[in-house]
């Protein structure tokens, strides 16, 4: 890919994952600051900003971007607010990126943040029986961990993985995390430990599964061009955003769907829903999966991690057990998965996730994370999954 389809990441900055029961916008702003600060960037020369949405937050919420462009105070920049579940950062990433490719910005300033409750992720309150995500709640109870717990359940039947296997990918990950400053757990954790935690939804324990937690990340974005007049010659660059849809039929069971298509008329397609998030990103950067330095992916469980690996093409079907066993995906290995202590450390915010991943890929490329570091780390994948076909994918490179 030539370097004209790349933008620049000038600046990333977060608020420290947590439960501190303030408004979302504190979290953002605190972000935003953190992000222009390092980029040495005054917000006055910003003239784009996007905010990533969540319901959660009100009306605030639903209009982020101009909730954060006030916060920050007004200086005349165009506005835009984007949502897509769990994947909303990249999404809002990705409007940034297009202005920018598109000559109609020059800097723009992408933020998330989250103000979460205590317990499960629900659908807002009402009676909305066309709503997929509030019939599964009402005719079913199927809360978040139920589907991961059927996730872990196939794996287990295809690959023979077993619950001291995404017990190992939480003792990683919380090892990863015990450096961050931003993340929300910084404790050790023992196989053992894993598996005497409650039993959440078999075969998944507490410990398998993420927490939900206030948070927030921004990145700060430009044109090469601009990154070069203020003397940035190596700047990490975006190479790639997939936020591409399903492509029917879905022969996989997805959140928030009660069932599958068939695939009598219509044969399977040649990738799945997830497979396709991180292949659009490979062909769009012109990168190989096999010149990945470290991934940030999406482990609402700890057995979702597993198959992100082999969605990603970091190994191929059935063999990620076998890295994770082998210590191929800490860091030092093969291929580091979560460097930064994944949701397994952090827990959900959703707007700012996929935004927190990229602060993370980021930090690596510059060889910034102390304590975590990917020693020669050159390009970095992230992925994330929502609700209603969202899917998000981002490559960074330095």
């Amino acid at each position: 890919m030539s370097a004209s389809k790349d933008v620049a990441v000038l600046g990333v900055g977060m608020h420290p994952w947590g439960k501190w029961g303030r408004p979302f916008v504190e979290y953002g702003v605190h972000a935003a600051r953190a992000a222009l600060a390092d980029a040495g960037v005054d917000w006055r020369d910003v003239d784009l900003i996007v905010g990533g949405e969540t319901v959660r937050n009100g009306y605030g919420g639903y209009v982020a971007g101009a909730t954060f462009a006030q916060a920050l105070g007004w200086n005349g920049a165009k506005v835009a607010t984007s949502y897509a579940a769990c994947a909303t950062g990249a999404q809002a990433l990705d409007t940034a990126r297009a202005r920018i490719l598109a000559g109609m910005s020059e800097v723009a300033l992408v933020v998330g943040a989250d103000t979460t409750p205590k317990g499960f992720l629900a659908p807002n309150a009402g009676e909305r029986w066309d709503d997929p995500d509030w019939l599964r709640f009402r005719l079913l109870g199927m809360t978040n961990p139920a589907y991961f717990a059927m996730y872990a359940r196939r794996r287990m039947d295809l690959y023979g993985a077993t619950s001291e296997d995404f017990a190992r990918v939480k003792v990683k990950n919380a090892r990863h995390g015990l450096e961050n400053p931003n993340a929300r757990y910084r404790k050790e954790v023992s196989v053992d430990d894993v598996l005497t935690s409650a039993v959440v939804s078999d075969p998944l324990h507490l410990l398998d599964i993420c927490a939900t937690s206030d948070g927030a990340a921004a990145v700060l974005v430009a044109s090469t061009e601009y990154a070069a007049r203020h003397g940035i010659d190596r700047p990490v660059r975006v190479n790639a955003v997939s936020t591409v849809t399903p492509t029917f039929p879905n022969t996989v069971l997805d959140m928030p769907n009660l069932s599958t298509d068939s695939s009598l008329v219509v044969g399977e397609p040649e990738r799945t829903f997830k497979e396709s998030i991180g292949h659009a990103a490979y062909e769009e950067a012109g990168i190989d999966p096999a010149d990945v330095s470290l991934a940030e992916v999406y482990d609402l469980s700890t057995a979702l991690e597993l198959d992100w690996m082999e969605d990603l093409q970091l190994c191929g079907r059935g063999e990620a057990e076998a890295l994770l066993r082998a210590g191929e995906t800490t860091i030092g290995g093969r291929i580091p998965v979560n460097p930064s202590g994944g949701l397994a450390c952090f827990g959900e915010a959703v707007p700012a996730q996929a935004l927190a991943q990229v602060c993370e890929v980021t930090w690596q490329l510059r060889g910034q994370a102390a304590g975590r570091q990917v020693e020669g780390a050159r390009v970095g994948i992230t992925a994330n999954q929502g609700l209603f076909g969202h899917g998000s994918s981002v490559i960074l490179s330095r």
